[in-house]
């Protein structure tokens, strides 16, 4: 602010910043005040608690000093007699504060500078609570800017009133922009940093390509055809999950448009990204296949748990499923959410072979019976020993061959092994010195308390500190890639839920929790699965 300026001329100085800045001009003002007031300060002593006013009307400036009213005055900087106080104004008491007017004052060239930076930094500050305002409202839309400049190949974008990056990992691969060009991103983030609005730019998100889709066809952006899922290997390949609201609409052809206008113009834009776009089904076989397309696909089989299916192709369709560097089955696997094993006809042919010979040896072994007995068993489809000795007999003398006296003995052959090895493992738990209140735990059976001696855990309180991914294991997914880490009781047919309910009875039973609080927290752990599976569809 410069000495010379008249009072109108200061308000034509906050106008002309207003409006350069696109903020409030109070806020101008309210800047130039504190200014004043810092220069005030220097003049007056630091002490001094020193207000300044603007008239927004006229420009004019008013000093006053706040002055404290106190018994006896140790500090005449900011504090005044009772019986001064009371001459200025009859209704004062001991606590209670005074303005005095203060003379004007003209800045010399060290006040005016320190004045200047104050109302630069007000600005500046307010600029950035502006643009802040502006663009988080924005997240999840695609906007137009130009390059300004690139900086250790991060792109920072002008976008006219404010500015945003696009990180080198979210540009497409063997992209180039220069100064001035025009650019397209999707704002995937804006976070409020010591230097101001950081405006987060991407061309690479899934969901820029679902954007450019909403922009190029009509009926997404309608509401009528809903982008369900997207899968990008930026640059390379993309496939994206559609589904019509209408059924006399097609879906993938409106996305594909007439002679492919409209998906041509995102390839364009994504610089020749080859798109497969695939109707989206709720049946997830149905929509695993139509994922690996253009493989064609032979049998799938489920595992809903543990959200793995398994593919089976035809020999010749084996590299066709997976893609180069398996970029078909991965962007399969991120488009539906699924883990995907693809085996040829021949692979699945040899594991069920190789499947069928180990459980018929075990039935064998196990029920002192003839090998046929044991291939008739694990031809009709049973897993294991608990099957054989808790089904119906009925079941089992139905089998051809079997008669029921046959079914009662094989049960109870079934039944005593199992006794054998209950006994077994209990003496090997007794050995790691797992405690017996352990087996009181609905669900954990002998051989899984050996499995936890093993892992150390011998008391309630052990079990107690657990957390259900120690028991069942989880899974990281990474860019597709998915890591299984493994639990101690893997291979026990243990659901999540069912590890769940057993850490909440060990907690119950050590005397952390009570049962009430152990149902409430497994009610909110059910509640936020769900909620999470609804997040990720």
């Amino acid at each position: 602010m410069a000495v010379s300026a008249n009072r109108l001329e200061l308000l034509q100085i906050a106008d002309a910043v207003a409006r350069e800045k696109v903020i409030d001009r109070q806020i101008v003002i309210a800047a130039m005040e504190d200014a004043i007031q810092k220069a005030a300060r220097s003049r007056y002593g630091s002490e001094t608690d020193v207000r300044a006013e603007i008239n927004p009307k006229t420009g004019e400036i008013r000093l006053q000093r706040l002055l404290q009213v106190v018994e006896q005055v140790e500090n005449p900087a900011i504090e005044i007699s009772l019986e001064l106080a009371t001459d200025q104004n009859p209704a004062a008491r001991v606590g209670d504060y005074i303005a005095e007017p203060l003379p004007p004052m003209d800045f010399g060239r060290i006040a005016a500078q320190s004045a200047k930076q104050v109302i630069v930094q007000k600005v500046r500050e307010a600029e950035r609570d502006r643009q802040f305002d502006e663009f988080k409202d924005r997240i999840g839309e695609i906007i137009n800017g130009s390059v300004k400049r690139v900086e250790y190949g991060n792109v920072i974008v002008d976008l006219g009133r404010g500015e945003g990056i696009v990180r080198r990992d979210e540009m497409i691969p063997r992209e180039a922009f220069r100064y001035g060009d025009r650019i397209r991103a999707y704002v995937y983030d804006v976070r409020r940093e010591q230097r101001g609005p950081q405006i987060f730019l991407s061309r690479t998100h899934p969901q820029f390509m679902a954007k450019l889709f909403a922009q190029e066809v009509p009926e997404i952006y309608d509401g009528i055809i809903e982008v369900k899922s997207v899968a990008r290997d930026p640059g390379s390949r993309a496939k994206m999950a559609v589904i019509s609201r209408d059924s006399s609409i097609d879906p993938v052809g409106a996305c594909v448009g007439m002679r492919g206008s409209r998906v041509q113009a995102v390839v364009n834009e994504l610089q020749g990204e080859k798109i497969d776009i695939i109707p989206w089904s709720q049946d997830a076989a149905t929509f695993i296949v139509n994922a690996l397309q253009p493989a064609e696909v032979a049998k799938v089989v489920l595992d809903e748990d543990a959200s793995r299916i398994e593919v089976v192709v035809p020999d010749d369709q084996l590299s066709l499923a997976i893609g180069r560097r398996g970029q078909n089955v991965r962007l399969a696997s991120q488009l539906t959410g699924w883990d995907i094993d693809i085996l040829t006809e021949q692979e699945e042919s040899e594991r069920r072979q190789k499947e069928f010979q180990e459980r018929s040896a075990l039935f064998n072994t196990a029920l002192d019976a003839d090998e046929v007995v044991g291939q008739l068993l694990a031809s009709e489809g049973f897993a294991s020993l608990e099957e054989i000795a808790f089904v119906e007999p009925e079941e089992l003398a139905s089998i051809e061959g079997f008669d029921e006296e046959t079914a009662a003995e094989l049960q109870q052959r079934a039944r005593d092994y199992l006794d054998k090895l209950e006994t077994e493992h209990d003496e090997e738990r007794k050995t790691l010195g797992v405690a017996d209140e352990l087996k009181e735990i609905p669900g954990l059976t002998s051989s899984m308390l050996v499995a936890l001696g093993k892992d150390n855990v011998k008391t309630i309180e052990d079990f107690a500190g657990y957390v259900p991914d120690d028991l069942v294991g989880w899974a990281e997914r990474n860019e597709g890639e998915t890591t299984r880490h493994g639990g101690v009781l893997d291979g026990f047919s243990l659901t999540r839920t069912d590890a769940e309910n057993m850490i909440m009875t060990a907690r119950v039973k050590a005397g952390w929790i009570t049962a009430d609080e152990a149902e409430a927290e497994l009610e909110a752990s059910a509640e936020a699965d769900v909620e999470g599976e609804e997040a990720e569809a």
